[in-house]
């Protein structure tokens, strides 16, 4: 009995020590492979970094594809799934709305149509890189990797317009205005707009933007506050969801190389792998090192020979809803300046896993996709006579314009060889726009805000702020602005630019960008650091973007240490909280508490206007209503902090800190035990790079999800954003699950100093070393080589033309 239960034993362990050799990638040696048209050599480090290189750009980018498929094929899979609304065709019928939404906003659509319109080496590099992602799968794959066992699945194939899709979903959060003006909309049936304005005021220093009253407006439409909110609920995150990031850059004369020096660090969703991927690719008049994404042949993010460059997202207001009138005795027909004209229809077959296909017609009209095709037709507004929804809901977004020149623009900045030559190259940028920082090796440094900005015109009164009525052409764009007019900044007298999604100009700037900058805090501190120094070094650099002072924490300090309670911890909290600094530290207490008491605070003083549900749903990722609190604190402001649904009291603003901090404590007692000095905020604030889809599988979780425990918060330098709704598979509060997915240092002077790190490691494969290996130095702010260091090449795989 126990010698067959070892034999057992022993079998399962060959079969597994089989497979992990048959799945991870062949680092070493020659294979022959179809579709080059030269040799091309892949060295690796003991990172697991490849230096690829080819004798032609084509050759390099379909080896780029083929170490992609390498180490990344589930990665590779989900966003290739995603962009073309096939998730639930794996996933099964949870993922059917992400599905739903997908194929109404017509993403893979739209791809197909830009495709069409990619000529020249753009399109010779997207047709290699395809080429080389499914020669691996379709040769060269020796085992799946464990996603698509565990699943039942095949890779599928890729095209060229899955490159184009997956660039659509990357400015997918990077631009979505839509969903704040879903959020005013519901919000106007409850609310006048100066109250809306209040909780989502504009930024510091500015006025809200005279609109028309749109609360009057929707009343008099009759529309429902219900219409377009299941698109909300539904609407993916790309994975992406960058609504923040930090670069900056200094010259020369503030550098102690006496070259500039230039630091980035995108701020994304967590992952496991990450979403970039590190390269060095070499050809013939081509050298470049970053980072790239799966599913793009391009250095995304990096340093060539001559220039290295670093973005931050603009947050333009690029994405406009329109209300569309359909008409009543006609459903095919909605409203437009000119009449009634009829909807562009298409078919959609939704594959899903273990239940039968879904059916569904998506439309259009001449704003764009009707995303409100996604909803129930029961819960898309107000019917008419004849039960036929009263209005749906389109969006104008540029990413969807066609033809989109966004990789030719990627091409050209990893070919710039100059601060001008680069900026030149980003004025192909449609989206998403980005705040570009750059350096070159003559000394220059430089910012552009890089992409397509829509023009509305000068009687908009509703300026894009909420879905607009779409059959006056008052709300319809007018143009794009010019690229060259677009803000930026070269060779400043100060010696250093920086950008953290602030607002990028002056009130005499006479464009119309956006209105959602983030808050200044990352931006006030990091010009406070570079300020602090005559001279910096790539370790000053480090130390910044470790950075974890909160000045938002700073800020509002003054009202946890005035909260009074009665609970049996107050006073020893209170104690810890006299000498607190607001640096957010993994190992302290105090940043947990003030988290805990922000968010006690925000829901006793918000819930009672715009409705506990709903304030939940939305009090996530960037929008966690602090500047809402910080303004009612300020104004010491009894409408909002009384609470409505008490009759026989009027609370005011000092009883709800009050009630928050009492809260706050016995949540946290409940929470990490009843002594504060052993509290730390590590210990709730874990970093989670979650795993799509094992992270919601209990049994699986521990296998594919990477955590660390992690210090800062939304607004520190070194960002770890506080996500305030719990978890719904574990119920955690103040996870981390959006931070910086990636850091870089480049030094232009010498650029073997050139340092870098993202989240997780370079292998998708669970089963790999390269997994995770990355987390711990990420975690601690670490780094590695961008360029392969002399002496330290691995093994070198040569593919071969096959004969």
């Amino acid at each position: 009995m126990l010698a067959g239960v070892l034999l057992l034993v022993l079998a399962a362990g060959a079969a597994v020590w089989t497979y992990r050799v048959l799945v991870l990638p062949k680092t070493q040696g020659e294979l022959d492979v179809a579709g080059l048209s030269a040799p091309v050599s892949i060295t690796r480090d003991a990172h697991g970094i490849p230096t690829i290189k080819a004798q032609s750009i084509e050759d390099l980018m379909f080896a780029l594809g083929f170490v992609h498929a390498q180490d990344r094929l589930w990665q590779l899979e989900t966003h290739r799934r995603i962009g073309s609304g096939q998730v639930a065709e794996a996933f099964g019928e949870a993922a059917l709305e992400t599905d739903q939404f997908l194929r109404a906003l017509g993403v893979r659509r739209t791809a197909e149509q830009q495709w069409a319109a990619v000529e020249g080496e753009t399109r010779a590099v997207l047709e290699a890189y395809a080429a080389g992602i499914n020669t691996f799968v379709e040769q060269h794959m020796e085992a799946r990797p464990p996603e698509f066992i565990v699943l039942g699945l095949q890779p599928g194939r890729w095209e060229p317009a899955d490159t184009l899709a997956w660039m659509t979903m990357m400015a997918w959060d990077l631009g979505a205005n839509w969903n704040a003006e879903l959020i005013r909309m519901r919000l106007a049936l409850n609310l006048p707009v100066d109250r809306i304005n209040e909780l989502m005021p504009p930024y510091p220093g500015e006025q809200p933007l005279p609109v028309a009253d749109y609360a009057a407006l929707y009343r008099e439409l009759k529309v429902d506050g219900s219409l377009g909110l299941q698109a909300l609920n539904a609407a993916p995150p790309s994975g992406i969801e960058g609504q923040g990031s930090n670069n900056w850059v200094v010259s020369g004369a503030r550098s102690a190389t006496g070259q500039p020096l230039l630091a980035n660090d995108p701020h994304l969703k967590l992952s496991a792998p990450a979403l970039w991927y590190f390269a060095r690719l070499e050809a013939p008049g081509f050298k470049v090192a970053g980072a790239t994404m799966p599913g793009l042949p391009v250095v995304v993010l990096g340093q060539n020979e001559q220039i290295a460059w670093g973005f931050t997202n603009t947050g333009p207001d690029v994405q406009d809803l329109y209300l569309e009138e359909i008409k009543a005795d006609d459903p095919s027909q909605y409203r437009t300046p000119e009449g009634w004209a009829s909807f562009e229809t298409h078919e959609e077959v939704i594959k899903v896993r273990g239940k039968p296909e879904v059916r569904m017609t998506v439309r259009s009209t001449r704003h764009g996709p009707v995303i409100s095709d996604a909803q129930i037709a029961a819960t898309q507004g107000l019917t008419g006579p004849q039960g036929a929804p009263r209005y749906a809901l389109a969006m104008r977004w540029t990413a969807l314009d066609v033809p989109n020149t966004s990789m030719e623009s990627a091409l050209a900045m990893n070919r710039a060889s100059s601060v001008q030559t680069f900026i030149e190259a980003t004025a192909l940028n449609v989206a998403p726009m980005q705040n570009m920082v750059v350096a070159d090796r003559e000394g220059r440094i430089g910012w552009v805000a890089a992409g397509r900005v829509p023009l509305r015109s000068p009687d908009n009164d509703l300026k894009g702020q909420v879905p607009s009525p779409g059959w006056d052409a008052r709300y319809d764009w007018v143009g794009y602005l010019d690229p060259s007019l677009t803000p930026r900044d070269i060779d400043p007298a100060k010696g250093w630019i920086a950008t953290a999604n602030q607002r990028i100009h002056g009130p005499d700037y006479p464009h119309y960008l956006g209105s959602e900058w983030a808050l200044p805090y990352r931006q006030d501190r990091i010009e406070a650091l570079l300020e602090a120094r005559a001279t910096h070094d790539l370790d000053s650099f480090a130390k910044m973007q470790a950075d974890e002072l909160s000045l938002a924490t700073v800020k509002l300090l003054p009202a946890l240490r005035s909260a009074r309670s009665e609970h049996r911890l107050a006073a020893s909290v209170q104690a810890q909280l006299a000498t607190f600094d607001g640096v957010m530290a993994a190992d302290r207490a105090e940043p947990l508490v003030f988290w805990a008491w922000a968010r006690h605070l925000t829901e006793a003083v918000l819930a009672d206007e715009v409705g506990p549900e709903f304030l939940a749903r939305t009090m996530v990722g960037s929008r966690n209503y602090r500047d809402a609190i910080e303004g009612i604190l300020e104004r010491n402001d009894a409408w909002w902090c009384d609470d409505k649904r008490t009759t026989d009291i009027t609370e005011t603003c000092q009883q709800q800190i009050d009630v928050a901090f009492t809260r706050a404590l016995e949540e946290l007692e409940a929470l990490q035990g009843p002594d504060p000095s052993k509290w730390q905020w590590g210990r709730a604030h874990v970093a989670r790079a979650e795993h799509r889809p094992f992270s919601r599988i209990k049994a699986l979780s521990p296998l594919f999800e990477l955590r660390a425990p992690v210090g800062g918060d939304t607004y520190t330098v070194n960002v770890a954003r506080v996500n305030l709704r719990a978890d719904s598979t574990t119920g955690e509060r103040y996870l981390n699950e959006h931070g910086p997915s990636l850091r870089a240092l480049y030094d232009l002077k010498d650029p073997s100093q050139s340092r870098i790190m993202h989240s997780s490691g370079q292998s998708g494969i669970a089963l790999s070393r390269h997994y995770h290996d990355f987390l711990p130095r990420w975690a601690a702010v670490d780094y590695v080589p961008v360029w392969m260091p002399a002496g330290q090449e691995g093994a070198t795989l040569t593919l071969r033309p096959a004969r």
